[in-house]
């Protein structure tokens, strides 16, 4: 997970939110979003389908 650049991170969510993947998968991603500290709108991107 420390690999993946903030923005790959982020969009690795989007991506798994859009494709409707497993959800212990998209908690941990956004987990780690929440120990690197980034204020992203998790609430919103767990909420919202990508086109």
């Amino acid at each position: 997970m420390e690999l993946l650049s903030d923005e790959l991170l982020i969009e690795t969510l989007r991506a798994a939110i859009q494709y409707e993947l497993d959800q212990e998968f998209i908690q941990m991603l956004q987990a780690e979003l929440k120990r690197r500290q980034i204020n992203s709108d998790q609430d919103a991107l767990s909420k919202r389908k990508f086109a």
